[in-house]
């Protein structure tokens, strides 16, 4: 089928059924779900060979993989027979194949987008219309997606920054919690620039039991301590530095404000708090974010936004920076 009227719609310059093509975005996910770029990295295949490696009808493969080469991704190097250009290789790459996969959690994100209506509609994400459950409790009660959401997170798609101080001083740092920390990737390397540092990672209990493997690589499992729960729940203590980093913007405010109050009371009296990620702080609006507000109903916040938010829950900014990255730093400090 085309666009009703048969010809292609502009406005202002724009194609606007350009912009509404979905035919494109599910045919890169179903080849990279049949593990279709895997079965071509040893070269050209016949479809007949080909839809029979991946298991797929050969007439339906090949017209995914014609569309697919008419939009500049794999070859057809002859009648019938199918390659990889440069473009359809990255496909073979760690990242691609956990956020595009169908059968893991890129078709969570893929099909959470039909939610989006709703999400505009009411301002809360509506997952659990199409998965059953709300997000986090979706992954909670599916281990294997929850593991694609954790290396989609956190380690081998670059190393993680450990320099979440704006002005560099670790002098008075001999504690360190990641609250939120995934599989521990960040405070992995924490610990390897600062060697007198010890450090614990809170997160729900079966991604740190992941965080294993990540901190012995490391050679800092001696200097970690792992506490599996929610990080809703009370933090450790007294230590002198609280690191988030991209947690607060898969938040709404309500319990992002919630999260921060915690961060607050535990480290009170004299500890920092450090915001690595999710706040923009150029005097522009902060960045759409659709796909947190689908998942998740979270955002990324302006500074000012954020300083509001910080201060209901007992909260100073007392300093702000940026990584290499470009990734924001914001610094806390408790004020009560």
């Amino acid at each position: 089928m085309c666009a009703p009227s048969g010809r292609t719609v502009q406005s202002s310059g724009v194609d606007v059924w350009a912009l509404t093509d979905l035919a494109t975005p599910w045919c890169v996910h179903v080849v990279v779900t049949l593990r279709v770029p895997e079965q071509l990295a040893a070269g050209p295949a016949a479809i007949g060979d080909l839809a029979s490696a991946v298991r797929a009808d050969p007439d339906a493969l090949a017209r995914v993989l014609r569309h697919l080469v008419s939009k500049g991704l794999f070859e057809e190097p002859s009648p019938g027979r199918f390659a990889l250009n440069d473009s359809a290789r990255a496909l073979l790459e760690p990242g691609p194949r956990l956020g595009l996969d169908l059968d893991g959690f890129g078709g969570r994100m893929a099909n959470a987008w039909s939610s989006l209506l709703t999400a505009v509609r009411t301002g809360s994400p509506a997952y659990d219309a199409v998965f059953g459950r709300p997000f986090w409790d979706d992954l909670a009660a599916h281990p294997s997606i929850s593991a694609d959401f954790d290396a989609l997170m956190g380690p081998g798609h670059g190393t993680p920054d450990p320099d979440v101080l704006p002005d560099g001083d670790w002098s008075s740092v001999k504690t360190v919690v990641d609250v939120g920390g995934g599989t521990g990737a960040l405070l992995a390397e924490i610990l390897r620039a600062h060697p007198a540092v010890r450090g614990t990672l809170v997160d729900l209990p079966a991604t740190v039991a992941r965080s294993r493997e990540v901190f012995a690589a490391a050679g800092v499992a001696d200097r970690v301590t792992t506490i599996g729960q929610s990080f809703f729940d009370p933090l450790p203590r007294g230590a002198d530095l609280y690191v988030m980093k991209s947690v607060l913007s898969d938040w709404s405010d309500r319990e992002a404000a919630a999260l921060l109050a915690r961060c607050a009371e535990a480290a009170r009296p004299a500890g920092r708090i450090v915001i690595v990620g999710g706040v923009t702080l150029d005097p522009v609006a902060a960045s759409p974010a659709l796909l947190m507000l689908v998942l998740v109903g979270g955002k990324e916040r302006t500074l000012d936004e954020f300083r509001a938010l910080a201060r209901g829950a007992g909260l100073d900014v007392a300093g702000t920076g940026r990584q290499k990255s470009g990734k924001s730093l914001v610094v806390c400090r408790p004020t009560r």
